[in-house]
């Protein structure tokens, strides 16, 4: 680290053999949108020396112009791998959207990673997503460290944001969250403000200056010490506490002065295990300077601190038949062992996939085994093919560098894998393996499409099949009910540009209908109805005649036939004919064109023909019955009423509970969660709850989570009902 004045000896940060796990440093960025993630990635591009002071890479575009879509959002929407190489070692930036419906992707970022920053404007703070990935990061161990940007703003105070950050993030040891460096500012400008030019080394009392455009040591004057004193030793107390060596706080509370060599190590023992997470500042290169502030200390930290690919166990690893595989910690002569963390499309390429190698060593142009990934409820497929794959390719921006191999711990984009998507697992052929996937977030926004064209209808199923393989947090639906054609997305965004992608990437144009949810019909009182089909038209005629009796039942008991015909009235063999016309009847409709469910159906008399009956006209018989009895009864419209949880923090609980009951809906208790949350567990009818996922978020400014599951079909108030009738009889 900067901050160490070249003491460094730790084993975890020594110069790594080149091509070996121990010299690849996996990163990922988290934050919420608009605190810099992006920008961070381009100034530390720009000081490892990957892109010139315009931002470009040597052949061509930006870090961040990858999608297009991005570019016209003006935010990121998916993963993105920027790799760096510094001091010998070769660091994979994973950028993530910090946008809440692209949540997927930031997933994907924490499994392809071995550490996290946390990216937190100055101007901002600290919001509840970001905090509730912490809380995963933490669940799961992952070392972490924090970046506070827009130290630019007007009244940015990086001392406070320090605190904030302790508060949020520190838990019960606040202690655990500090600076590693105090910013230095400069002379006053005309508006007040001052801005940050260099930082201090709080262990080192090392000054480095960015002033010039260029990062300069120096040596702090006499009066700048002692605004750093209380700060400094906080650090070492914090240090310490976190030491392996016992006798180090006895010796510091001794009066011995602890060496910054002892110290430095003991910082980067304590960030690798995720007990300890510094607290560094990081601003983008001012015009014509070559690094921005903070970028050197970060990729020393990023370097000395984070763990190596060798610390980190692999997920789950299992034969196909589900017998537990043990494999090696990150061995590149081991067993193959890969997995797609994005897939994306490429009009020149096709489909790539950016995999992380977990175990062995991948090569261009070798058959590997494609095995995945139990999202079939997503309309995803699993895998279990051999496929050879393309070229191997480290991404950068919109250009790809051909790599001869990909060990284990690192990343890299395969070509041509046409059958794998994200969460596949890769291995050998001879050896197939299967890794449990990540946990994926529930899609609890509908989106109904259909074809805008007749040409868009033959080119919309393969569209949609490629859209779904890239992104396994959407779901589609081909609802047999309501007939409609369902994207299932995380929010607004998130099906924005789904149907951007449709649109540019595919060329399919839809449009969006209103969604229906799946209505029911039944009797709400006992009926009686008479079936007669009789037609004579010379040659053979038709002849049928059937009564029934109907009657309601509990919900969830379908429909019952029964036959209680006596005296032969119905020939034998015509009584299924019978009820397959009641049972098709049934599916159609008797009100306004939604299933009819939960009666008991009883045949009772009838009347046939010795030439003229047949099993037509008895179906036909049948459902004239039916529809008879349905017109002198009162028919009550069943609606799907929805169980859902509310995962929301204990100040939104009073507006969430009041909400569900604005959408008739029945809370059928709470309970207290650790963290100060609380879970609500309600039933809601689900026409109800159509844009709960977006209106939970601006409810609880994004804190909140909901699942949702089907309870049972139930009465429609009939005012509702009424208006949906309307509606059906206008539109037929």
């Amino acid at each position: 680290m900067g901050d160490k004045a070249n003491t460094h000896t730790g084993a975890a940060g020594r110069a790594a053999a080149a091509d070996h796990p121990a010299s690849v440093r996996n990163v990922v960025l988290v934050g919420h949108s608009g605190s810099g993630k992006t920008t961070l990635v381009e100034a530390l591009a720009l000081t490892a020396g990957a892109v010139n002071r315009a931002g470009r890479v040597e052949d061509g575009g930006t870090v961040s112009d990858y999608d297009e879509i991005e570019h016209r959002q003006q935010r990121s929407v998916q993963l993105s791998l920027v790799p760096v190489e510094w001091g010998g070692y070769r660091v994979n930036l994973l950028d993530t959207p910090g946008y809440a419906d692209f949540v997927g992707e930031l997933r994907a970022g924490l499994r392809a990673a071995d550490a996290a920053l946390f990216v937190v404007s100055a101007s901002d703070g600290v919001d509840g997503s970001t905090r509730m990935v912490w809380e995963e990061c933490a669940a799961v161990g992952m070392p972490r460290a924090i970046v506070v940007t827009h130290l630019e703003a007007a009244r940015a105070n990086f001392e406070e944001m320090t605190r904030i950050c302790a508060e949020a993030f520190g838990g019960d040891d606040p202690d655990a969250v500090l600076p590693l460096y105090l910013p230095l500012r400069g002379p006053q400008a005309p508006d007040g403000h001052a801005p940050v030019t260099g930082l201090i080394g709080l262990l080192s009392q090392q000054l480095f200056d960015y002033s010039s455009g260029t990062r300069k040591e120096a040596e702090p004057g006499e009066d700048q010490l002692p605004l750093i004193e209380e700060a400094r030793n906080r650090l070492i107390e914090g240090i310490i506490s976190e030491s392996e060596d016992e006798t180090l706080m006895d010796r510091y509370l001794g009066g011995e002065q602890i060496d910054v060599k002892t110290l430095v190590e003991d910082l980067e023992r304590a960030v690798a295990r995720g007990v300890f997470f510094p607290v560094l500042a990081a601003a983008p290169a001012a015009e014509g300077a070559r690094a921005g502030l903070g970028t050197v200390e970060l990729l020393e930290l990023v370097t000395g601190g984070f763990p190596t690919p060798l610390e980190r166990r692999a997920p789950r690893v299992t034969t196909l038949d589900g017998e537990p595989r043990e494999l090696k910690l990150c061995d590149p002569d081991g067993p193959l062992v890969a997995e797609v963390v994005k897939t994306s499309s490429d009009p020149y390429v096709g489909r790539v996939s950016l995999v992380r190698i977990f175990s062995g060593t991948l090569r261009p142009d070798e058959t590997v085994h494609v095995s995945g990934h139990g999202l079939t409820d997503r309309g995803h497929e699993d895998h279990d093919v051999d496929e050879r794959i393309g070229a191997l390719s480290a991404p950068f921006g919109k250009q790809q560098r051909a790599l001869t191999h990909c060990i284990a711990g690192d990343l890299a984009c395969v070509a041509k894998l046409s059958r794998a998507e994200t969460g596949d697992t890769l291995s050998g052929k001879d050896d197939p393996l299967l890794m449990a996937p990540w946990e994926m977030p529930d899609p609890l926004l509908p989106l109904a499409i259909q074809a805008h064209s007749k040409a868009d209808e033959d080119k919309l199923s393969q569209g949609l099949a490629r859209l779904v393989a890239e992104d396994p947090t959407m779901r589609l639906e081909q609802n047999q009910n309501t007939h409609q054609v369902v994207l299932w997305c995380l929010g607004e965004a998130h099906a924005d540009v789904a149907l951007e992608r449709l649109r540019s990437r595919y060329g399919v144009q839809v449009d969006v209908v209103p969604h229906r949810v799946s209505l029911r019909e039944t009797f709400a009182a006992k009926s009686a109805g008479r079936g007669r089909h009789v037609k004579q038209s010379g040659g053979h005629g038709q002849y049928a005649v059937c009564e029934i009796e109907v009657e309601p039942l509990t919900g969830g008991s379908g429909i019952e036939f029964v036959d209680k015909v006596v005296g032969g009235a119905v020939p034998r063999q015509f009584i299924p004919s019978v009820e397959k016309g009641v049972r098709a009847q049934a599916a159609r409709g008797v009100a306004a064109g939604h299933p009819l469910i939960d009666i008991r159906v009883t045949l009772l008399d009838g009347k046939a023909h010795s030439v003229d009956s047949s099993d037509a006209a008895f179906q036909t018989a049948g459902a004239l019955a039916l529809r008879e009895a349905a017109a002198d009864a009162k028919i009550h419209l069943l609606e799907p009423v929805a169980e859902i949880s509310v995962l929301v923090g204990d100040g939104y609980v009073g507006a969430v509970m009041s909400d569900l009951s604005g959408r008739r809906g029945r809370v059928l208790g709470t309970e207290q969660i650790s963290g100060g949350r609380t879970l609500v567990r309600a039933e809601v009818p689900e026409i109800e709850i159509d844009r709960y996922a977006v209106d939970l978020r601006s409810l609880s400014h994004g804190t909140a989570r909901f699942s949702r599951s089907y309870a049972r079909h139930e009465p429609m108030p009939p005012q509702i009902a009424e208006r949906i009738r309307e509606e059906a009889g206008s539109s037929a």
